[in-house]
């Protein structure tokens, strides 16, 4: 299993400058890939392309960089197409992810002020038009929810590799016949075993494609205090806790919140579960390092890149 890093941009009149410490340490660390989600204003794939240069003298392996995760409904699939294709010029050799999914109805109706009547149709008909524009620069389609014929030239052949934040079994289906495989957050290693990925391998299967990738990102937290660290993160990450589609995961689960999936414990503790959700399924892990002091996030960072060093 490899292990990345998640972050989520600040605000202010310097965004980049915090984002391009914690993506050189990242690099430094060795973490196989650096994530950002699309929240706020701050563009996730225009952040990439400003870090391009980020850890290029650092031995061993190009760092890659993933989207955790746009929603579709944000820009038309061939806005994005271009900004990842453009992107993944800038990053070269660097693997890109481009991590999309549907956001929630509240988001959507509510936010937007857009239709979020038939979500799974619309994500099919915008991997339609997304996919052969990514692969080939070409799309002649016409769909429920997306029609476009356009035929245009790449900035690079280097097309990134498409992943579906994929909860429930319709999405799931979507994501295992048609992309490289699903990123996961909230979701706990009982819920990645029996409903994730069997049900993502099986659409893979179905379609014969290869053997999907699980990307899977959680709070995690090397403590002395597990139960102060677990509270934390049920008031950190409320929010997870009330939307449906990762409350749905959380009752899969039999988790009462999002401190009850998060990776808390002992050094020895923590190990042992990143290494459960490497027998569950897990390919990829993306840790949202979360503590209560200086000491726990230095620990965590600590025991994370020891993981990396000696593959444990």
């Amino acid at each position: 299993m490899k292990i990345g890093i998640t972050t989520f941009p600040g605000t202010g009149p310097d965004v980049l400058g915090p984002l391009r410490d914690h993506a050189e340490q990242a690099a430094a660390d060795g973490f196989a890939n650096w994530w950002i989600p699309q929240v706020g204003l701050v563009d996730a794939l225009t952040t990439f392309t400003a870090l391009a240069d980020v850890g290029r003298s650092v031995d061993g392996p190009p760092m890659g960089f993933g989207t955790g995760v746009i929603p579709i409904y944000q820009r038309h699939p061939t806005a994005l197409a271009a900004q990842a294709l453009t992107t993944a010029a800038a990053l070269g050799d660097r693997p890109l992810v481009l991590g999309i999914g549907l956001s929630h109805r509240p988001v959507i109706e509510g936010m937007l002020g857009l239709s979020f009547d038939r979500p799974v149709r619309d994500l099919i008909d915008y991997l339609e038009v997304l996919q052969p524009l990514l692969d080939t620069g070409s799309v002649s389609y016409a769909g429920e929810s997306y029609t476009t014929h356009y035929d245009g030239s790449r900035p690079t052949d280097r097309a990134p590799s498409v992943m579906v934040a994929a909860l429930g079994e319709q999405v799931l289906r979507v994501a295992g016949r048609r992309t490289d495989g699903t990123i996961l957050w909230m979701v706990g290693r009982n819920t990645v075993a029996d409903h994730i990925a069997p049900r993502l391998a099986e659409a893979a299967a179905a379609a014969g494609r290869p053997a999907p990738r699980i990307f899977c990102s959680l709070p995690i937290c090397v403590t002395g205090d597990p139960d102060a660290v677990r509270a934390a993160a049920d008031q950190a990450f409320a929010i997870y806790g009330q939307l449906p589609s990762y409350r749905a995961m959380l009752d899969r689960e039999g988790a009462a919140g999002p401190g009850d999936v998060a990776l808390v414990g002992t050094e020895e503790e923590v190990a042992a579960q990143l290494a459960s959700l490497a027998e569950a399924g897990v390919t990829d892990f993306s840790a949202v390092e979360f503590g209560t002091n200086r000491d726990e996030f230095a620990a965590t960072r600590a025991l994370l890149a020891d993981v990396i060093r000696t593959g444990a």
